[in-house]
């Protein structure tokens, strides 16, 4: 227990209320707002995509409420892969930690590739690769700060966030109805909303581009792993999820229908944020530019945001002895650092756009990120279920739970057999059926390896020695 290693190497709880919601409300917008919908939208249609981020959503609220009844009875560091450690099994929850651990430290990859395409606008003739290395030593040096600061900079990120999407949204209903004129596109725009625009590729597309949407809605569950470093998390981790699934879902689906309704599916991509060619096409001042610099911190934030939750899940790995034992040290100024050295170097993916081009490269970070939460996601879910169940069997009465699932146990179970369709229809698509086939052998790996190390000292012990009891409260 972290207790028992003194007062030298415990975390800080020092996320207030405000820190947390922006977090977990930051983490989520970012590319997969601001490039990744146009993405969508170029293959999926208006239709597939409005479809596919609603029902991503309702996936999403699985999720939380099942993370939200295991963070509120246990708030620690760890988050899922403590939970999936002691209420499933020790060889689960080292597997998932590992996956979600090599997920969220793609993403932040793919945040800096992200970045670079953006500041491809302002200094065309500068390669990608160099602006990712850029990025990444200036998100190592605010890392490796307190995390009173980095909580303090994410709630600033996150804010301008939020203003620039209600401002693109105010911006993109004037353009729809006429009342901001468009270069060359005649008001109102309803065409692309018509049922025969709706579906340019069929609707099968729909289950491969659900891969897209998860990647883009990850990042909510670092409630979880920041519960452990909050204040009061009984209280602000249940607001944080009502409020961040409200505004989450709202984003994003009138993000959707605004960018379906003003461009036709084919003029979507990945090249160039559509949020900023709306602002150009509006003809606003200087708008294009200050949305591109917005998209840019935005993106940066959600990197930013990857990098503190793998860190942290690492550092609690290694007190729970699933990872080396030098990645659970904290510096002077309380932070993970040798874990941060570690995570840093997933994000030196990035610069694999000095070989590759970036959007090849962007599209590969992201399937290898949207697979991996997708499996973490089960393991929440599959969590709740158990630690559900073992609660209930331990004599503890659901009265006493301060944050309750609601119709257990469909819920939780009805959240597994969701990720696992998805998973399974990624099997038919050839491009993506490597990343699956890829990320399933490595969790089966990390299983079978965790299982046979241990097996004598589960054998003795079932109970995992974690930084997890509720003393920490």
């Amino acid at each position: 227990m972290v207790e028992q290693e003194g007062q030298q190497n415990q975390l800080n709880r020092s996320m207030k209320r405000r820190h947390l919601f922006m977090l977990s409300l930051g983490g989520v917008i970012g590319t997969g707002l601001f490039l990744n919908a146009g993405y969508t939208i170029n293959q999926a249609g208006a239709g597939g995509a409005l479809i596919g981020y609603l029902f991503g959503g309702i996936i999403l609220y699985l999720v939380m409420v099942c993370l939200g009844e295991l963070a509120v009875h246990m708030p620690v560091t760890g988050s899922f892969q403590t939970y999936a450690s002691k209420f499933i099994s020790p060889s689960a929850g080292f597997s998932l930690g590992w996956m979600y651990f090599i997920g969220s430290a793609t993403t932040a990859g793919v945040e800096f590739t992200a970045a670079g395409i953006l500041m491809k606008r302002w200094f065309p003739d500068i390669s990608v690769w160099v602006w990712c290395a850029i990025f990444i030593a200036l998100l190592f040096v605010l890392n490796a700060l307190t995390t009173r600061g980095f909580a303090e900079a994410e709630y600033w990120f996150a804010g301008i966030k939020v203003v620039a999407v209600i401002f693109f949204i105010i911006i993109g209903v004037g353009t729809i109805f006429g009342i901001i004129p468009l270069q060359d596109r005649p008001a109102p725009f309803l065409e692309n909303l018509a049922p025969t625009s709706l579906f340019p590729a069929g609707i099968a597309i729909l289950f491969v581009t659900m891969m897209n949407v998860i990647f883009s809605y990850q990042g909510s569950e670092l409630i979880g792993i920041a519960a452990g470093e909050s204040e009061e998390p009984q209280k602000n981790i249940p607001r944080a999820i009502r409020n961040v699934l409200v505004r989450i879902i709202v984003f994003y689906l009138a993000s959707i229908i605004i960018l379906s309704a003003i461009f036709p599916s084919k003029e979507l991509g990945l090249l160039e944020s559509p949020f900023v060619t709306l602002m150009d096409l509006a003809g606003i001042p200087f708008a294009p530019d200050i949305m591109n610099f917005v998209i840019l911190t935005a993106i940066l934030s959600v990197g930013n945001s990857c990098i503190y939750a793998s860190t942290r899940l690492l550092w609690a790995m290694a007190h729970d002895g699933m990872a080396p034992k030098p990645f659970g040290k904290l510096s002077r100024r309380k932070v993970p650092f040798t874990a941060l050295v570690f995570t840093m170097i997933f994000s030196l993916l990035s610069l694999l756009t000095s070989v590759i081009a970036a959007d090849t490269v962007f599209v590969l970070l992201m399937s290898i990120a949207g697979i991996s939460v997708t499996i973490s996601w089960i393991g929440i879910a599959l969590s709740q279920f158990m630690f559900r169940r073992k609660y209930l069997q331990g004599g503890g009465k659901l009265e006493d739970l301060q944050y309750k699932v609601p119709f257990y146990p469909v819920i939780p179970l009805v959240c597994i057999v969701f990720c696992v369709s998805i998973l399974i229809f990624l099997a038919f698509d050839p491009t993506q059926l490597v990343g699956l086939l890829v990320g399933l052998g490595f969790l089966i790996i990390c299983y079978i390896f965790y299982y046979i190390k241990n097996k004598k000292k589960e054998q003795i012990n079932p109970e995992p020695k974690t930084n997890t009891e509720t003393k920490t409260l």
